[in-house]
C-alpha cells in the first residue's frame, strides 16, 4: 500500500462520525498488532532496492540519451551509436555488440528500415549489450554509460542552443496536455517554436511552415489511394495553403518523403523542377528559396503526415537550411507527433468511455448520473498539482453530454469535490455524500499506475446499489480499465498490436469502443 492508499482505507474504516478516542484506539491497535516476519522484511527491502535500482538506471539512461540527442530530435542514429560502441574496451566486445544488435532488430523490426533509436529502444539496446557481458549487469551498464558520456562533446554555445530548443519542444507537448483536446493550441506551439528558432539560431530567416496529414482518398482514387490534406500553416500562407489537398499524381516531393520515411531538402527550389507552388500569384522569377519536407512518424514508425518548411518569402540571399536547423525541425516533427497522438489517445479514451456508459445505462436504473473526468496538469506547468477536466456527463435517462469546452476543477477551488482528488491520490474507490447524494469515485490508471481518469457515479439517496446492478457496474469498470490500458499500449508501443476481433482493424476512432466490447467478450469466454 502507498501512503495515500493506507490513509484512504483507514478513513473508510473509521467513517466520518467516529470520535477522536476511537481513532486513537484503532491506531494503537494497529501499532500493536501489525508485525512483519524477518522473511517479509527482507523481501520488502529487496523489492524496494530493486525498484530503486531500476528507477536510477532509467534516469541514468534518459540523461545519456538527452546528452546524445543534443537538438531534441527524439531519436538517435543506430549506426552512429553502434560505431561509437564498437570502440568500447578497445573493440574487444564487438561480438557481444553484434549479438545485442541482432536481438534489438528482432524486437524492433522497423530499425532495419529506419535505423533510428527511440529512448526506449536505446535503453533496450544498452541493456541487451550488458546482458551479453559476463559479470554484474548493473556494473556493465554503468561502464557503458560512462564510455558513451565521454564520447560526446558539446561547446558552450551548442549547450545553450540545445537547452533553449528543448524548452520549445517541451512547450509543444505542454500545449497538447493542457489544450482540452484541441489541436489548435498544438499547431500554434509548433509554428511558434519554428519562428523562435529561426530568429535565435537561423539567421532570422522568414519561414513558411505547414502541416499535412495523410488521408484515404475516397473521392478520386484514380489520383492515388492516399492524399495529403493541409490542416495548419503559418498565418501569411493560410489563404493559399490551408485546407488544400495534394494528390500523388500532382507535382511535388512530399510523397517521396512519405514513401522513403526520410527528410527531403531542396536547397534551391528554382533549379529543382518538381516543386508544387500553392501560391499561383507569385511570379515564376520570384519563386526562390529553400524547401524542406519532414515525414512525421507514429510510435511504430509509420508515416502519418508531413511537416513542410520553406524560405520563399525571405528575400535574402542566404536562405538555405543548415544541418543543425534540419535536425531541430526533425525534433519539431517528433514533438508534434507525440502531441498529436496524445490528443488522439484522449479521443480514443473518451470514445471507449461513451461505449462503456452506453452498455451500463440499461442495466443500472439506480444510478442517477455518471461524470467522467480526465486528469490534466494544473495551472502552473511546473506545479505537481493536477486538475480534473470534466469530459462526459450522463444521466438516468441515457442522455449524454460530451463537453466540447471542458471545465477544469482545481483542488483548492472545489472543496465539495475533494473526494475526487482523494481518489486520484490513492488510486482507490472513494465514497462520499455530496448534497444528500451518495457518490462513488472510481479511478482509471495508466501503465505506471498513475491516475489519468475518474468515473464519478451518483446513486442518489441509495446507500448502495442492488446486487446485480453492483455486479454490472464492477464489470463495466473492469472492462473499461482493461480497454484503457490497451489504448495506451497501442499509442506508445513500437511493436505491432495484436488484434483479437476482425473489427479492430478499423483505422478510425470507433476501434476504441470496439476494444471495450472485445474485453467484455473475452471475459464472457473465460466465465464459460
Amino acid at each position: 500500500l502507498t501512503l495515500p492508499q493506507f490513509v484512504q482505507i483507514m478513513d473508510t474504516f473509521v467513517s466520518e462520525g467516529s470520535s477522536l478516542p476511537t481513532v486513537k484506539r484503532l491506531i494503537a491497535f494497529i501499532k500493536e498488532e501489525y508485525k512483519q516476519t524477518e522473511e517479509e522484511k527482507i523481501e520488502q527491502l529487496e523489492k524496494v532496492h530493486h525498484m530503486s535500482q531500476a528507477a536510477q538506471r532509467k534516469l541514468l539512461l534518459e540523461a545519456l540519451f538527452e546528452k546524445w540527442d543534443s537538438n531534441g530530435c527524439g531519436f538517435l542514429d543506430l549506426e552512429e551509436v553502434d560505431a561509437v560502441l564498437s570502440r568500447f574496451k578497445g573493440g574487444t566486445e564487438k561480438e557481444a555488440l553484434w549479438k545485442a544488435k541482432q536481438r534489438l532488430c528482432s524486437r524492433y523490426p522497423h530499425l532495419i528500415r529506419v535505423g533510428e533509436l527511440s529512448p526506449k529502444a536505446f535503453q533496450t539496446f544498452l541493456e541487451l549489450i550488458a546482458s551479453e557481458f559476463t559479470g554484474n549487469e548493473d556494473d556493465a551498464i554503468g561502464k557503458l554509460v560512462k564510455f558513451l558520456t565521454t564520447s560526446v562533446e558539446q561547446s558552450h554555445v551548442e549547450c545553450l542552443r540545445s537547452s533553449t530548443r528543448r524548452k520549445w519542444l517541451q512547450d509543444i507537448q505542454q500545449a497538447a496536455e493542457t489544450s482540452g483536446g484541441s489541436m489548435e493550441s498544438v499547431y500554434k506551439a509548433v509554428f511558434k517554436a519554428i519562428s523562435q528558432d529561426a530568429e535565435a539560431h537561423g539567421g532570422n530567416k522568414k519561414i513558411s511552415a505547414y502541416i499535412a496529414l495523410l488521408e484515404e482518398n475516397q473521392l478520386s482514387p484514380e489520383q492515388g489511394q492516399i492524399l495529403l490534406r493541409y490542416v495548419a500553416c503559418t498565418a501569411d500562407d493560410a489563404p493559399y495553403v490551408l485546407n488544400q489537398v495534394l494528390y500523388r499524381d500532382m507535382k511535388g516531393v512530399s510523397f517521396a518523403a512519405v514513401d522513403e520515411g526520410k527528410p527531403i531538402h531542396v536547397p534551391r527550389v528554382e533549379f529543382h523542377g518538381n516543386i508544387h507552388f500553392w501560391n499561383s500569384d507569385c511570379p515564376v522569377e520570384e519563386r526562390k528559396g529553400s524547401f524542406l519536407v519532414l515525414p512525421m512518424h507514429d510510435a511504430r514508425w509509420k508515416v502519418f503526415g508531413i511537416l513542410g518548411l520553406d524560405t520563399l518569402r525571405d528575400l535574402c540571399e542566404k536562405t538555405i537550411f543548415l544541418t543543425h536547423e534540419i535536425v531541430f525541425y526533425q525534433g519539431v516533427s517528433h514533438a508534434f507527433s507525440k502531441a498529436y497522438h496524445h490528443i488522439c489517445t484522449r479521443e480514443n479514451v473518451l470514445q471507449m468511455a461513451v461505449t462503456a456508459l452506453d452498455w451500463l445505462y440499461p442495466r443500472t436504473p439506480s444510478i442517477h448520473t455518471v461524470t467522467m473526468y480526465l486528469v490534466e496538469p494544473g495551472k502552473d506547468r511546473d506545479c505537481r498539482e493536477k486538475a480534473l477536466c470534466k469530459m462526459i456527463t450522463t444521466d438516468n435517462t441515457g442522455q449524454k453530454e460530451i463537453h466540447s469546452s471542458p471545465v477544469l476543477l482545481l483542488r483548492e477551488e472545489n472543496l465539495l469535490r475533494h473526494y475526487l482528488f482523494k481518489c486520484t491520490d490513492s488510486l482507490e474507490v472513494t465514497l462520499s455524500p455530496v448534497r444528500g447524494e451518495q457518490h462513488i469515485a472510481v479511478p482509471l490508471h495508466d501503465l505506471s499506475r498513475q491516475a489519468l481518469g475518474i468515473f464519478d457515479i451518483s446513486i442518489g439517496h441509495h446507500k448502495k446499489l442492488p446486487p446485480q446492478e453492483q455486479k454490472d457496474l464492477q464489470k463495466m469498470l473492469k472492462m473499461a480499465q482493461a480497454a484503457y490500458l490497451e489504448i495506451l499500449r497501442r499509442s506508445l508501443d513500437e511493436t505491432e498490436p495484436t488484434f483479437v476481433l476482425e473489427a479492430e482493424h478499423m483505422a478510425d476512432v470507433r476501434h476504441a469502443g470496439i476494444l471495450f466490447h472485445r474485453f467484455m467478450l473475452q471475459d464472457l469466454r473465460e466465465c464459460v
